[in-house]
Order: structure tokens, then C-alpha cells, then sequence
């Protein structure tokens, strides 16, 4: 799969962290992106939706991205969803990756590492 079939779920609570990343994604020539703000909303968008991968913070306010994560993989246990933060203990990385993240990155979100996740997950890499 080309990297401009990708859909992508971005959910932040940081309006200005989905636009840096939304911005990103339109640069590479991915226009089907989608946003949330909390993880309630992500699990919804993603039932809605089905995007290829979703980078998800983990700290948010409502349900965290770590209870989120854990419910689309219950709804969708082939989901890839990349856990983001800029805490960066070691604790909520294990978090991650004990409820199912396909990847974790820390913030500031490099652009390179998008692409490497974003090849990765479309066969590219």
C-alpha cells in the first residue's frame, strides 16, 4: 500500500500537536486524516473510521490513551496504534506496550520517526 492510501487517526489533547502533525502527514501527500481529542473520542473515530494507524497521546484528560488503546484492540485486535509522549517514564511505556501499542515515540514528535512507523505499517520499509 502507497503511503498517500493511508488513513490516519491523530488524537491529542493538544489542538496544536494534531495541526504539526496533520500538517506533517498532508506534506507527504497523506490527505486522509482524521482527529481527536481525548481517547473517548479516538475509540469512536476509530469504530467509524477503521484508519490504517492512529498516534495517540497517552496523558488526556477523559480517558487516557492507554485505556483507549486497550478498548481498539479489543473492537480491532489488528489495530496499529502508536502511543506518544512527552512524560517519557519508563512506566507508561511498559503501559503501552502491556495494552497492545504497535509503537511508542516520545515528544517532541520527529517527523522522521512518523514516516518510519508510517512505512513500516504500509509495507514500504
Amino acid at each position: 500500500m502507497a503511503l498517500k492510501d493511508l488513513s490516519v487517526l491523530v488524537c491529542d489533547d493538544s489542538m496544536l500537536v494534531r495541526k504539526k502533525m496533520k500538517e506533517y502527514l498532508n506534506s507527504i501527500e497523506i490527505s486522509n486524516v482524521i482527529e481527536a481529542c481525548d481517547g473517548q473520542q479516538a475509540i469512536d473515530m476509530y469504530k467509524e473510521n477503521k484508519p490504517s494507524v492512529v498516534f495517540m497521546d497517552i496523558v488526556m484528560p477523559e480517558k487516557t490513551g492507554i485505556q483507549a488503546v486497550a478498548e481498539i484492540l479489543e473492537f480491532d485486535k489488528n489495530a496499529k496504534v502508536v502511543m506518544a509522549s512527552s512524560v517519557g517514564t519508563q512506566s507508561y511505556l511498559n503501559d503501552a506496550i502491556n495494552a497492545g501499542a504497535y509503537d511508542f515515540i516520545q515528544k517532541p514528535i520527529c517527523d522522521e520517526y512518523v514516516l518510519k512507523v508510517l512505512q513500516k505499517v504500509s509495507g514500504e520499509d
